[in-house]
């Protein structure tokens, strides 16, 4: 331990064992538990206490204290447990302390232990503890065992948590070393320790009371999930005839504690678990309700190496709440075209129309669960495209009030599902995910129509109509039928005609989100599609564009911000608003002046910031009116950026100047500011008349005040771009050969007074001389590494912690606290 650290400690012991001071707060008890683990880490517990006996008599007067703070009794009950964790130091704590702190003349007895954070630092102390066979024979010796089994049930569910998590560790540790080689589900070839832990599992298991079942499947599931001995083996043969038993309960106790242990089991078995397994796991299924089965159907399609007969029975009872949707909306008896055992039972439309709260539940549930299937590589082949789309859009359906259901229970579904907004979402998402397969066109055809009906619908919630964007735009997205298709497919290019008019419709809406979803999903379908002539020319048809540019004045600053990323795409395709009158000749000139007057006089930083992005994209793709001058361009767009108080404005400004000197140096788009290798240098007539270029459009001086701003990641950025730019120059000798005579002194001296703070004075006109002598008399590695550092490095160190816990209880005088 530092020497430091040593004389401060005392006095930290004595404020923390006094009861009249005022308790350090859990923060700085956790930064000193922490502190204290390194460590004893790095060394000997035993050394540490006996080079600073003041931690020791800490512990002595907290087992003797009646008044001492909850606080600092769970700190030294973990404390303790830290320390006793090495074997040394537990036999020199063992005699009188331990006990007193975790057995039952501790604070088991007292009144302290009501509090749940003294339970959970009596847990987590045994837990750093038990860590050694001596650890074993002592919580058998002081009954520690029977307590941690009544914490399974505790109120706080943190302390009955860890309880479960302490029971399988020492579990663990009793089964260690040689034990672990008999591992037989006898119960006489186990440890003492072991036969009490699991002998009250099986009791639990035995039991009517749901709650103990749950608690023994909780504490076998995190088995399961972290332990892989041998032992776990003999454990399962010992235990799964108990599991399997609760199967024949009605209904089935801790279901979904159950299913949570099946599955923890088959991924801890590998790729080739017993028989018995799999055949629990097919009883547990056609045992379980619709809406428990859902989440094991969907872990054994997850699992390798399951049987075929399984996979089916899990996926058929993953599409039995879409068959009984499918079968409620045919207009004739047939199947509907699912997977065989996918045909919906009695059960789950008996669920579905038990409530509204289970049918949306249960259609949430399964909607999600085959989301997630569908990308995975092990998920049923074939997939069922086709009848999947069709459920899709007939739950849809039913929520919008235009299906026409021929029986009575698809009456009732429409009853129940009319308006319901979360049945909607998930099955847009569920329909999104669908547009990566490809299919028959009729289905398409289908998909299209739907999605068009919540677009249109004034009942679509914003949230609804946002995720009907989201959808639409995967399914406009697809990949063309045609490989190398220059233009649309038939499909999309048909309902481009009727979906921009409604675009246009939502761009005018009321709410700001809708306006806000409408321009995002412009944004994204011009990115893909700005290229091709059916949709330029159906857009340009359309008063999107016009619509587009005048939301650039909303009154809401989300929307403000996603119309210039719109107006901005849109420009950079050629796809902008033609002139409203005679008096507007330079459409892209004034559009590029009203995107400047945003950044220079917008309120909100959102639209700032998009027009940023906007800009530095136009000049690293050549947009036409800025390669007509990019350095007055690039000249303005720095000045206001450099006079922005929002830093995510100056970031971004530094990435466009990062853009403008690759551009100059020849070597457009070559290098990222942050990476690893050096750039190659340029040649020194390059070079030459690039710093010239720079110094022209101000980029240093915007650059050197970002190295001083008091926001770290543009003073990062900066820092990275000036190395960058000084690693292109390296080769080329004295700052001379950059051209001019450097007033090398004027400069620095103004840098000076920018670090310290007075950026009132500008630098001035520069020469590319001069900038380079500065640049290589800074120490921008040395700045860099400095700006890496997090904020409070300084006051990290343990000497700060110890200093700030006595200054908070007034040990030390102002002047010797290091309080940040």
């Amino acid at each position: 331990m530092d020497p430091g650290c040593s004389r401060l400690l005392p006095a930290l012991c004595a404020a923390l064992a006094d009861p009249r001071q005022p308790v350090a707060d859990d923060t700085c008890l956790e930064k000193l538990l922490d502190w204290l683990q390194t460590v004893t880490e790095a060394g000997s517990s035993l050394l540490l206490l006996q080079e600073n006996p003041c931690l020791v008599e800490l512990l002595f007067h907290v087992v003797k204290s009646q008044d001492l703070s909850s606080r600092i009794l769970a700190f030294s009950l973990r404390l303790a447990g830290m320390f006793a964790a090495q074997e040394t130091c537990f036999q020199y704590l063992q005699g009188e302390l331990l006990p007193m702190l975790f057995g039952e003349a501790g604070p088991l007895g007292g009144a302290a232990w009501t509090a749940p954070t003294v339970r959970s630092g009596w847990v987590q102390g045994l837990r750093a503890l038990a860590q050694h066979p001596s650890a074993l024979r002592f919580l058998a010796a002081c009954g520690a065992v029977d307590t941690i089994f009544s914490l399974q049930g505790d109120s706080s569910l943190f302390v009955a948590s860890a309880a479960g998590q302490l029971l399988v560790h020492v579990l663990d540790l009793a089964m260690r070393g040689p034990a672990e080689g008999h591992c037989g589900p006898q119960a006489h070839a186990w440890p003492a320790c072991a036969q009490e832990i699991v002998c009250h599992i099986e009791a639990s298991l035995r039991s009517t009371a749901t709650p103990q079942v749950a608690q023994a499947l909780n504490v076998l599931t995190t088995a399961f999930g972290h332990y892989h001995g041998l032992w776990m083996q003999g454990l399962w043969v010992r235990l799964s005839p108990l599991v399997a038993r609760l199967l024949e309960r009605d209904p089935v106790p801790a279901a979904h504690s159950l299913v949570d242990l099946l599955l923890s089991v088959a991924r801890s078995a590998g790729p080739s678990p017993d028989g018995g397994l799999w055949e629990t796991l097919a009883q547990t299924l056609s045992r379980l309700s619709p809406t428990q089965a859902g989440p094991l159907a969907l872990g054994i399609l997850q699992l390798q190496g399951c049987p075929q007969a399984l996979r089916t029975q899990a996926f058929g009872r993953l599409l039995q709440p879409l068959a009984c949707v499918l079968k409620a909306a045919a207009q004739a008896p047939g199947p509907p075209g699912l997977p065989e055992g996918a045909a919906g039972d009695s059960v789950t439309v008996d669920t579905l129309l038990s409530s509204k709260s289970a049918c949306v539940g249960l259609l949430c549930c399964a909607l999600a669960h085959l989301e997630l299937l569908q990308p995975l590589p092990q998920r049923p082949s074939p997939w069922p495209q086709a009848p999947l789309l069709g459920a899709a859009v007939t739950i849809l359906r039913f929520c919008n009030g235009s299906a026409s259901p021929t029986s009575d229970v698809g009456g009732r579904l429409c009853t129940i599902l009319v308006g319901c907004a979360r049945v909607q979402r998930a099955a847009l998402d569920f329909l999104g995910v669908l547009s990566q397969e490809t299919g028959p066109q009729e289905p398409v055809t289908q998909v299209f129509a739907i999605l068009l009906e919540y677009l249109v619908s004034p009942d679509s919630s914003p949230m609804v109509l946002k995720k009907a964007f989201q959808a639409t735009l995967r399914w406009l997205l697809r990949p063309p039928r045609a490989p190398g298709c220059c233009d649309l497919d038939p499909h999309p290019q048909l309902f481009l005609g009727e979906l921009l008019p409604v675009l246009q419709k939502r761009l005018c809406s009321p709410c700001w989100e809708v306006r806000d979803s409408g321009l995002e999903f412009l944004t994204q379908v011009t990115r893909s599609w700005g290229g091709q002539a059916g949709f330029r020319h159906a857009l340009l048809a359309s008063e999107v564009p016009e619509l587009t540019r005048q939301l650039l004045r909303d009154p809401e600053s989300y929307v403000r911000a996603s119309a210039v990323t719109a107006t901005g795409q849109l420009s950079s395709q050629g796809l902008h608003a033609p002139p409203a009158s005679p008096e507007h000749p330079g459409v892209q000139q004034s559009l590029l002046e009203e995107l400047l007057h945003i950044l220079s006089t917008d309120a909100e930083g959102f639209p700032r910031r998009a027009v940023m992005q906007v800009f530095t994209e136009w000049l690293r793709d050549g947009h036409a009116d800025v390669a007509e001058d990019p350095e007055q361009f690039v000249a303005r767009v720095l000045q206001a950026a450099s006079r922005d108080l929002d830093w995510e404005v100056r970031a971004q400004g530094l990435e466009l100047a990062l853009v403008f000197l690759e551009q100059v140096l020849g070597q457009r788009g070559s290098r990222c500011a942050y990476a690893v290798a050096l750039p190659e240098a340029a040649p020194p007539g390059t070079l030459a008349q690039a710093l010239r270029a720079l110094c022209r459009v101000q980029l240093f001086e915007f650059a050197f005040r970002a190295l001083f701003d008091c926001d770290r990641p543009v003073a990062q950025k900066s820092c990275e771009l000036l190395l960058f730019l000084r690693a292109k120059a390296a080769p080329y000798g004295s700052p001379q050969d950059a051209g001019g005579s450097p007033d090398v002194a004027s400069v620095e001296a103004t840098l000076q007074r920018w670090q310290a703070g007075e950026q009132g004075q500008p630098l001035g006109h520069l020469e590319p001389g001069a900038v380079m002598a500065v640049l290589k008399s800074l120490d921008l590695e040395g700045l860099r590494d400095t700006l890496a550092e997090s904020s409070d490095h300084v006051e990290k160190s343990p000497q700060s912690l110890l200093q700030d816990m006595l200054a908070s209880v007034g040990v030390l005088s102002e002047n010797e606290a290091d309080c940040y």
